[in-house]
């Protein structure tokens, strides 16, 4: 029930032991690996101004991860959360062109709720696959929103708008406060409450919990809606940093938040993972990108070791686990 940095240990033989640190502490030399790498290669990588610019950059996406992370936690799956992200933007975008920047928040955030939502009555009423329910919900969320849009983007210049993607309380980034409040409030969710405790019992094994007398189908639907809900703060919170709206945003956002949530550890087959872990994975991957940027690498090299890396840490975090249990 509990993540893999809880899970008991002495019974382990010094083999299992060892690997089990390898795999609770070894995403962390890793960032710490990597952030060396980017100090050689750009001294001021670690002052105040670029690591808050870092993280203002990777805002949108460490809010999408933790409501992945949830849903994966819980035996899920969400491929939609790009499609909301992009939805949520649009609408808020739109409505703060008309002058009602407060509203627009507000409806972005409520029609990621609902999308969540709706993937969760799919996953839990009717019973369809997660990966198939998203990936439909996704295409259809898409295509009514650039339906919708006709395709075009809304650009918005009202400073109330820009404010929380683009204001600072003191030095600080509104969205970067936003973003580590909402990391700080799941991981205290995750770990602390009895709704965290369920959530990883049911994830672990739905069927036993269901059996238990816990109510897995609204707990299963929750995480949708959870993840729903974020992905379209982070969408309406993208579209203030950009000052604009439009149907493409998020287009692979699903992929990168899973990247990150994966890269943290939490196991695809639920049961497993950490809301801290995840932040983890986010920095690693905003390293990463910076050191990219930093040598000028091709974007489609970028691509093609950001994939490396998700499928590479899936099959070393299998293999770890199995020879553990062995």
């Amino acid at each position: 029930m509990a993540d893999i940095t809880s899970a008991p240990s002495l019974s382990l033989s010094p083999t299992a032991r060892a690997r089990k640190i390898l795999l609770d502490q070894g995403i962390y030399v890793i960032l710490v690996v990597l952030i060396i790498i980017a100090t050689i290669l750009y001294p001021p990588f670690l002052g105040p101004d670029n690591v808050l610019l870092i993280l203002q950059q990777n805002a949108p996406l460490g809010i999408v991860a933790v409501g992945m992370t949830i849903v994966l936690i819980g035996g899920g799956f969400d491929l939609s959360v790009g499609s909301t992200f992009a939805l949520a933007g649009v609408l808020s975008a739109q409505l703060a062109l008309a002058g009602n920047v407060g509203l627009g928040i507000m409806v972005g955030c409520f029609a990621g709720l609902l999308c969540g939502l709706f993937n969760g009555l799919l996953v839990t009423v009717l019973k369809v696959n997660p990966f198939v329910a998203t990936l439909g919900s996704m295409t259809l969320i898409q295509g009514g929103t650039l339906l919708y849009t006709n395709s075009q983007a809304y650009s918005v210049t009202d400073p109330g708008f820009a404010f929380i993607g683009a204001g600072k309380l003191g030095p600080i980034p509104v969205d970067v406060i936003i973003m580590i409040a909402i990391f700080a409030i799941a991981q205290i969710v995750m770990r602390k409450t009895l709704y965290g405790r369920v959530l990883f019992a049911t994830g672990g094994n739905r069927e036993a919990s269901r059996l238990s007398g816990l109510r897995t189908k609204t707990i299963e639907a929750s995480t949708y809606v959870v993840a729903g809900l974020l992905a379209g703060f982070a969408g309406v919170i993208s579209a203030s940093q950009l000052g604009t709206g439009q149907g493409t945003a998020g287009g692979t956002m699903a992929l990168n938040a899973i990247a990150v949530v994966v890269i943290g550890g939490t196991a695809l087959t639920g049961g497993e993972g950490s809301v801290l872990r995840s932040g983890v994975g986010l920095a690693i991957l905003a390293v990463l990108q910076n050191i990219y940027y930093t040598l000028a690498v091709n974007t489609y090299f970028q691509l093609i070791t950001q994939g490396a890396i998700v499928v590479g840490a899936v099959a070393l975090d299998k293999r770890l686990r199995s020879r553990m249990i062995r």
